[in-house]
């Protein structure tokens, strides 16, 4: 997960430009269209722009899916088929924006963050979901194949719920729903590493620990700054006056509103926990250098005594009675012996050892 990858390859170019920002996550692109009514439904998969460009006068709901946006000789096509302000084309090909949603009448668009959990790198990834809601079709553009709307798909291939008797503003939603319940999974696994480095804390930290909760700090980070803005955003969907989002669907909006605040709470939480973490490393690592710092503090405490004896009779004076005893050495030893074993019991009763 990088944090910031800007690339100013836009210096010096009008607004509007399409320049393509981020990285290249695919080679080619696939478009896919699913159309349906309550009845009918139809899905294919075509390999030029200009074949879905009839659905947009249909009275059927249509779902124009695009995996790859560095194509901007594409992206500029369905521009000027679906009249699309040109900032709103920069936006799209620009995959370093922040969760957005703007109004523009006769359309709606909106960006989001979609994250995928890394189990071999153990990170979060990101790609950028960017939809476009009209009077009966939803358009989304995102960076590679492979997302977490497959339910909703299989939702319209079965006619399943009531996605097929509902209009273009009820699909949308359904994306907004997908993306923010995949975050509760993003939410588990991140939950999970805390709760092992927590153990890890408690009974050996290392330096591997501590390299692992900066890690884990900055993907709160991370996670905070693609769901914050998110609550706007579906606040503004849920507040808009436009005849694009009806009635019905604005309690869809509120309850999926509540989800995003309990993500946020969440990781709010998660950020606390791991800043606690890092302070529990800190006063672990103060603690075990203490411990060791006391065993030493105790070995050379009992070693004064016994140098002071040993130095004593190291000095080697002709006149020293004791020199001359037969049995001197032996109780001298005796006599340290008797000084550790007397120190250590003390320690022993003070708890210091």
């Amino acid at each position: 997960m990088k944090l910031m990858k800007r690339k100013y390859r836009k210096l010096g170019l009008p607004p509007g430009t399409l320049v393509h920002i981020g990285e290249k996550k695919t080679e080619t692109v696939k478009i896919t269209i699913i159309d349906y009514t309550e009845k009918e439904f139809q899905e294919k998969e075509v390999t030029t722009i200009e074949e879905a460009f009839p659905f947009r006068d249909t009275s059927t709901v249509t779902w124009i899916n695009i995996d790859g946006v560095h194509n901007t000789e594409m992206i500029e096509k369905i521009g000027k088929h679906f009249a699309l302000h040109p900032l709103l084309l920069e936006d799209i090909a620009h995959t370093e924006q922040r969760p957005k949603m703007e109004d523009f009448k006769e359309y709606i668009f909106v960006v989001l963050k979609m994250l995928y959990y890394d189990e071999n790198g153990a990170e979060i990834i990101v790609e950028q979901v960017s939809l476009i809601l009209g009077k009966n079709f939803v358009i989304s553009f995102q960076e590679r194949e492979g997302d977490v709307f497959n339910p909703i798909r299989e939702r319209i291939r079965g006619a399943k719920g009531r996605i097929r008797k509902m209009e273009a503003d009820y699909l949308a939603y359904a994306f907004i729903d997908a993306i923010v319940d995949h975050y509760f999974l993003i939410l588990e696994k991140v939950a999970e590493r805390i709760e092992n480095l927590e153990n890890e804390l408690v009974s050996r930290p290392t330096s591997e620990t501590l390299r692992a909760i900066h890690n884990l700090k900055r993907e709160m980070i991370f996670l905070r700054r693609s769901v914050w803005p998110l609550r706007e955003v579906i606040s503004g969907l849920g507040r808009s006056e436009s005849v694009l989002i009806k009635k019905s669907t604005e309690l869809y909006l509120r309850d999926v509103y509540d989800h995003t605040i309990q993500v946020i709470d969440t990781v709010e939480s998660f950020r606390d926990m791991v800043s606690g973490m890092l302070d529990t490393y800190l006063s672990s690592i103060s603690n075990k250098m203490n411990e060791v710092m006391k065993v030493l503090t105790i070995i050379a405490t009992i070693f004064i005594p016994l140098t002071f004896i040993a130095g004593i009779y190291g000095m080697n004076f002709q006149f020293m009675p004791e020199l001359g005893w037969r049995w001197g050495y032996f109780t001298i030893l005796c006599v340290m012996a008797l000084i550790v074993i007397g120190m250590v019991i003390y320690f022993k009763k003070k708890n210091w050892l």
